[in-house]
């Protein structure tokens, strides 16, 4: 394989989801989760490009080769009274990690969340992935250890949503 070394973003279209869902399920293998991706064809079109997208995606690519991904959406903050830009899930591809492409989409996201006036942009990253976290770090980014992420889903979620 041959890398340009040049990473070109763009934001995805319609037409790129069957890449995106395939990288979602390269990064749930990553994340030892390979059977976890519940998400179809059809759900993921709906998210981003329905008649109220939830989220949006940003694609990397060598020359035609797909590198990564990002995915993300807005939050808000009330202390600092602007929504606030949520990185869900940055990935690259095995052959092209060190090469940049993270650093790009990373890069490129940091530049959105100025252009929306965004009061800060955030993600979760598993405590067990050291290099993404290095990464993170060399970008400047600060781990929130004060904070501890909650999570209802399945009957949890509808257990609560009844009380």
């Amino acid at each position: 394989m041959t890398f340009t070394l040049s990473p070109q973003l763009r934001a995805a279209a319609p037409t790129d989801v069957p890449l995106i869902l395939a990288m979602v399920r390269e990064l749930a293998e990553y994340e030892l989760a390979p059977t976890a991706v519940a998400t179809t064809d059809a759900m993921l079109r709906e998210a981003l490009f329905g008649a109220r997208p939830a989220a949006e995606v940003i694609l990397a690519f060598d020359g035609d080769e797909a590198a990564g991904f990002a995915l993300f959406f807005h939050s808000f903050s009330t202390w600092v009274g602007r929504r606030g830009l949520y990185l869900e899930d940055l990935f690259v591809r095995p052959a092209f990690r060190g090469l940049g492409f993270g650093r790009a989409l990373l890069a490129h996201l940091a530049g959105v969340a100025v252009e929306r006036e965004c009061g800060r942009m955030e993600w979760a990253v598993l405590d067990w992935n050291k290099p993404a976290i290095g990464f993170y770090q060399s970008m400047g980014a600060e781990p929130m250890h004060e904070w501890t992420v909650f999570r209802l889903t399945g009957d949890a979620l509808a257990g609560a949503a009844a009380q």
